[in-house]
């Protein structure tokens, strides 16, 4: 005999399944976390962009550089000092200096100055904030001043020599000097030191 207590395959139910598990964070400290991570993120995207935007000048002096490179022109050689002058020039930091600052130092001086001597000398004269108007030792130590690695002693008289010499001049250089000269000046576009 067939128990009629037994189930049916005919009253089976499928369950139903359990609500989805969400991915949000349930606690607080979770979205605490969370929120410091998104605004790191975007503090250091704005940093990048700021400091890409910032060296725009830098890029586009090192594709100049790399045009007068591969022409072997005698305008190109003649053309390197303007464009060293031109990055200097374009540099951040020389712009903008803080005004309480730059006010406090040319006290600093002056007060130096009429204290031991009444005659200024050379290295008691203010600090020229125009890499411009920079010659000679000046310019050979605001360029070593900004570059991460040594620069030639007479760096700044290379660039006389290319700016102003006679063309017979140039033309006489040799091949490697050219070379050392153009690897120089790509070095300092490219790694010169910028303040923050």
């Amino acid at each position: 005999m067939i128990n009629p207590n037994i189930p049916s395959i005919d009253q089976l139910v499928e369950l139903a399944l359990p609500a989805p598990v969400s991915y949000a964070p349930q606690t607080w400290g979770w979205w605490t976390l969370l929120g410091l991570l998104v605004a790191t993120l975007l503090v250091w995207a704005a940093r990048r962009y700021w400091v890409w935007r910032r060296d725009r000048y830098r890029r586009e002096a090192l594709v100049r550089l790399n045009q007068l490179h591969a022409s072997n022109e005698l305008s190109a050689l003649r053309e390197l000092p303007e464009l060293l002058k031109r990055v200097a020039l374009s540099i951040p930091a020389t712009h903008a200096s803080p005004v309480g600052a730059s006010l406090l130092a040319m006290r600093a001086l002056y007060s130096k100055t009429m204290l031991t001597d009444r005659t200024p000398s050379r290295a008691g004269s203010l600090p020229q904030e125009n890499p411009g108007a920079l010659t000679g030792e000046d310019w050979q130590a605001f360029l070593a001043k900004h570059s991460p690695t040594p620069l030639p002693a007479d760096f700044s008289q290379q660039l006389a020599t290319l700016a102003y010499a006679p063309d017979a001049t140039l033309l006489a250089l040799p091949t490697e000097q050219r070379q050392q000269v153009f690897e120089t000046c790509r070095t300092w576009v490219e790694q010169h030191h910028v303040a923050v």
